[in-house]
């Protein structure tokens, strides 16, 4: 390992970017190719970029862009620089506040707004929004203002904000003990086979696409995770769910669906956004590019949020309408399906 090529620049006046630990079955893997598997939008070149700069320490000392990580190593990118997902802008952008009281406000997130900034997504997102519309918000575990948990970009539905640090503890504990209520309602590729069932797997980053997470049915790999999933409606090559979280793991339902074989309709990550059911027919083909332009995202929901207030006690639940896009896609199907089988 080296010493730093700028002996006057300390650890402390480095700020970390990125700190990961490598798991338990870890093979030996050079440093700048375990980064990629890590970090989004991150090119080679960048990373080994890093490295010459000094800017990669493995357990607190600078390695070079070869150097083997192993299962237990911590890796750490610093640079000179906050991360620009801290340096937060507030921003006058409209909030969907369902509830509001001294403790907790409770949105409705629109798809296509990021939760956070991160890499690529430095304004616009709801963090943004809400360091303009509220001041001193408490920071969770990852120096977030505000934020309890979140849903992905594409995915539109409720979340909870903690005005206060003893509502972020709080409700933090709710979700970490699993005493929160989650449901989603999902448009899923395929015909389910089960009325209802529980998927469980954990699930961690997929080594061959590092955008991509997916499940490990065996073994320490990742974190556990649990989706419960009721059928509501069968609409031929598609069907409508409900899922009910236990845990929440990144991309959670997304993974789960498409690990029992019924992908999210036009996730294209997981590549729902291909006609994976159906025909080979010309008209069905234009149908379903039709459906994919009325909802161009993965037809994902947060419905439900429910939750003790922090103060009172109270169980609290709210419920949101099935946004625009998602209720005209059923819509279609359910057409396709009823001219389907007359």
């Amino acid at each position: 390992m080296d010493t730093p090529e700028n002996p006057e620049l300390s650890q402390e006046e480095l700020f970390e970017h990125h700190k990961f630990t490598a798991s338990k079955g870890q093979e030996p893997l050079r440093v700048d190719k375990f980064l990629m598997n890590f970090i989004e939008n991150a090119t080679r070149n960048k990373i080994q970029q890093a490295a010459k700069q000094g800017h990669i320490w493995v357990n607190d000392a600078i390695v070079k862009q070869n150097y083997k990580v192993k299962a237990g190593d911590q890796v750490k990118v610093m640079f000179e620089h906050p991360p620009y997902e801290f340096l937060l802008t507030p921003e006058d952008i409209p909030l969907d506040i369902v509830h509001e009281d001294d403790s907790l406000l409770v949105v409705n997130k629109p798809a296509g707004m990021v939760v956070h900034p991160g890499h690529g997504n430095y304004s616009g997102t709801l963090i943004n929004a809400l360091v303009h519309h509220f001041d001193h918000l408490p920071k969770n575990s990852s120096e977030r203002p505000g934020l309890v948990h979140r849903i992905d970009k594409d995915t539109s539905g409720l979340l909870v904000i903690a005005k206060t640090e003893h509502a972020m503890t709080h409700l933090a504990k709710q979700f970490f003990d699993k005493s929160s209520e989650r449901e989603y309602l999902a448009l899923v590729w395929g015909n389910v086979a089960d009325d209802e069932g529980i998927v469980e797997g954990h699930i961690a980053r997929n080594p061959k696409n590092r955008l991509q997470m997916m499940v490990f049915p065996e073994g320490d790999q990742g974190k556990d995770a649990v989706t419960h999933y009721k059928v509501i409606e069968r609409l031929g090559y598609v069907t409508l769910i409900s899922c009910k979280l236990e845990t929440g793991r990144t991309h959670q339902i997304r993974v789960h669906m498409k690990y029992i074989g019924n992908t999210l309709f036009n996730d294209e990550r997981y590549g729902g956004d291909k006609i994976l059911k159906g025909t080979t027919f010309t008209k069905y083909k234009q149908f379903v590019e039709n459906a994919f332009k009325v909802l161009p995202r993965q037809a994902l929901h947060a419905k439900t949020l429910g939750f003790a207030h922090p103060v009172s006690g109270e169980f609290m639940r709210f419920d949101s309408e099935l946004p625009e896009d998602i209720t005209l896609c059923i819509e279609k199907w359910r057409n396709y399906a009823k001219h389907s089988e007359s």
